[in-house]
């Protein structure tokens, strides 16, 4: 648990070494809210990633295909072509330069997969969370990070019950608080539910309102499971 919960931290600062892990270990806010003893140190994340089996993970592979081909359309057409391309090629490059997936890099292959893969889980949980708080576009993480990052947290205890307090200097603050009072609103109303939900229920009802901008008002639901063969 501590291991992940230093990963995700590190990954989530931005960082791209495990050197600067270390510059979290004063962190005593974030780490608890996770659930966490401490921040590990930079080596001991990169033992712990010689020690995890690639092969017992189940990860799913998968198989590309390329086609090329000339096309006869005209010439504002191919012009929307190249814009939808763009903008998938626009995500690898927020990865490689804003979310380290061209650094944490050992000697050690394994490593750096598992660390790639990381990476770009943590990025779509991100693009989630963002997506909460600014639902009507996307923020890169040079401008995320700032806004819904940079804050100072001070958590207490008291009654049994723990609140935590941020504050914030950005100059658009007040955009800040709008987000976190709009996302607290949501998270009170699914918790008051979730008892009626299975986990995956909840997630979808997460989900939903994180890309309700391209829902238009419709509720995504698990699929149906698949009627037994026997």
């Amino acid at each position: 648990m501590d291991v992940l919960g230093s990963f995700l931290l590190s990954i989530l600062a931005g960082h791209n070494r495990y050197a600067h892990m270390t510059s979290l270990l004063s962190d005593r806010v974030n780490s608890k809210l996770l659930g966490m003893n401490k921040v590990v140190s930079d080596d001991s994340a990169r033992r712990a990633l010689k020690k995890i089996d690639e092969a017992a993970e189940d990860l799913k592979t998968y198989e590309y295909a390329v086609l090329v081909t000339s096309l006869t359309h005209e010439v504002l057409t191919i012009s929307q072509f190249y814009r939808d391309r763009a903008d998938c090629e626009n995500v690898f490059d927020e990865m490689k330069n804003q979310w380290g997936w061209g650094g944490f890099v050992t000697q050690d292959i394994k490593r750096c997969r598992l660390m790639a893969r990381m990476i770009a889980l943590i990025y779509n949980w991100w693009n989630l969370f963002v997506r909460l708080a600014v639902p009507d576009k996307h923020l890169e993480a040079i401008t995320s990070r700032p806004l819904l990052l940079h804050g100072v947290g001070k958590l207490v205890h008291h009654g049994g019950k723990q609140t935590l307090t941020i504050t914030h200097s950005h100059g658009r603050r007040q955009d800040v608080m709008a987000a976190y009072r709009r996302m607290s609103r949501f998270f009170s109303q699914l918790k008051r539910i979730a008892p009626q939900l299975s986990p995956i229920e909840c997630w979808y009802r997460i989900l939903s309102e994180a890309v309700k901008k391209y829902l238009k008002g419709r509720q995504l639901h698990p699929p149906d499971a698949l009627a037994s063969l026997a």
